[in-house]
């Protein structure tokens, strides 16, 4: 029997890299997004039997949406052994424009409650199995604040804190929580930067890295290697320092630019 693997944002971007290599390794996929119509696109161009592949469409901001979607994966395809909440937005702020708090409360909405919600059907029922494990996406902008992406970065940064929470509750019942860390991967979501991206990463490529330390169980895992080293450094610097080093820095665009 196919191990089974749940990926939210699975319409582009990291998560179908993710869904392409998951299927490669012989999983059956359960796909969510609000674009279903793009995931269906995406299985179809590959010929990928729906047997082992089904979508559900979902909007990971609205609680009762993306468990409905977990829920609907457990009864019509099983529990899965993976879960990766994916899914996530970045949208530049400036705290002094009202309408960039309405964006804030939507990122935090998507990439902190969404993920506790992806979570939320799976974990009573792998508890009860005594195994699997869900995997958040976090990134290294979780390491230091940048500006103009407040809402980004202290979204990323629960994202770490909130795994690490959850990996302490969940030690004893044979549940791995894995917390992976893009750097810089080639998406939609990155491609209207306006700033240096060093060590870009091809999607598929951290599919592949991040696949592996999912199948490990690692419990955290920076992608590429060479941004751990970039964030551990981040770190490291004194604030004076490191504001020095951030200022003038390009900003993520905001809404509407």
């Amino acid at each position: 029997m196919r191990p089974l693997v749940f990926i939210t944002g699975a319409s582009s971007g990291i998560g179908q890299a993710l869904a392409q290599r998951f299927h490669e390794a012989d999983y059956s996929l359960a796909l969510v997004a609000r674009r279903t119509a793009d995931m269906e696109a995406w299985a179809a161009e590959r010929g990928i039997d729906p047997a082992h592949c089904r979508i559900y469409g979902a909007d990971v901001a609205q609680i009762d949406s993306i468990v409905a979607a977990g829920k609907a994966c457990i009864t019509q395809q099983g529990l899965p052994d993976v879960v990766v909440a994916n899914a996530g937005i970045s949208i530049g702020i400036d705290t002094a424009e009202r309408a960039d708090l309405d964006v804030l409360a939507q990122t935090l909405a998507v990439n902190n409650v969404g993920l506790a919600a992806t979570f939320h059907p799976f974990v009573d029922a792998m508890a009860a199995r005594g195994s699997g494990r869900l995997v958040g996406i976090g990134s290294v902008a979780a390491i230091r604040g940048l500006p103009g992406h407040g809402a980004y970065c202290a979204s990323k940064a629960g994202v770490v804190a909130y795994c690490e929470s959850l990996r302490g509750e969940l030690r004893g019942h044979g549940i791995q929580v894995v917390t992976i860390c893009p750097g810089y991967i080639d998406t939609p979501l990155t491609r209207g930067n306006r700033y240096g991206m060093p060590f870009l990463m091809k999607a598929e490529d951290f599919a592949d890295k991040a696949f592996d330390a999912i199948q490990s169980g690692t419990s955290y895992r920076v992608i590429p290697w060479q941004m751990g080293i970039v964030a551990k450094l981040m770190r490291m610097l004194p604030n004076a320092l490191f504001d020095k080093a951030v200022s003038g820095r390009g900003r993520k665009k905001r809404r509407g630019e």
